[in-house]
């Protein structure tokens, strides 16, 4: 019960935890083991001096009603300071209404910011394929829902890979190794401002 005092428990060597809660571009889908965005992130944090430990909860296919009811359990066992929402790209993959991912990705960034938690919304967009008004909404959701929750936002996570092919994948949804990288460079200066002072000793 001690171990439970402070607002976020430290590991054994004094790092808080920061989750990443998504889906399959967030789980490392399809490349090695460890070159996924969330793995280097880890090496990320370790190398600029802060003191978190990433645990990375993402699952593969995950949409936002999965992700709402996987939540509170990964809140309850890891206990983080900040969380990373990478998720909705799923839903909108199969259509669902906006109205009930919005709803969804609202409840997520609630449950996240319980107890003073920092939260990170990882934003995504639709291919056009899709028609201008739902890829439309589908982009002005997050920006909504950061609005109206009070949470950092980055508007689009695949920036700069999605329309590149040399950095995806062969299914054109998933970027490969070399993509990992620029996911991690896009997310950073949003999750930066998270992070608190680092340790420079």
């Amino acid at each position: 019960m001690l171990a439970w005092a402070a607002p976020w428990p430290a590991h054994a060597d004094g790092s808080k935890a920061l989750l990443v809660f998504g889906d399959s571009l967030s789980a490392g889908y399809g490349v090695a083991a460890g070159q996924g965005w969330a793995s280097l992130l880890q090496a990320r944090l370790l190398k600029e001096g802060y003191g978190f430990q990433v645990v990375n909860a993402s699952v593969s296919g995950e949409t936002t009603t999965g992700g709402l009811a996987r939540l509170p359990r990964a809140l309850g066992l890891h206990d983080p300071a900040i969380v990373i929402l990478e998720l909705g790209a799923n839903d909108g993959l199969r259509g669902l209404p906006l109205a009930t991912t919005q709803s969804n990705l609202r409840a997520l960034a609630r449950l996240s910011a319980q107890g003073g938690r920092k939260v990170l919304l990882l934003g995504m967009r639709m291919p056009p394929n899709y028609g201008e008004r739902y890829t439309s909404g589908f982009e002005a959701m997050y920006r909504d829902v950061a609005r109206q929750e009070h949470i950092t936002l980055l508007p689009f996570l695949l920036a700069g890979v999605a329309d590149k092919p040399a950095l995806m994948q062969a299914d054109g949804l998933h970027p490969n190794e070399r993509g990992q990288a620029v996911l991690l460079d896009n997310a950073w200066p949003a999750l930066r401002p998270l992070l608190g002072p680092a340790n420079t000793r």
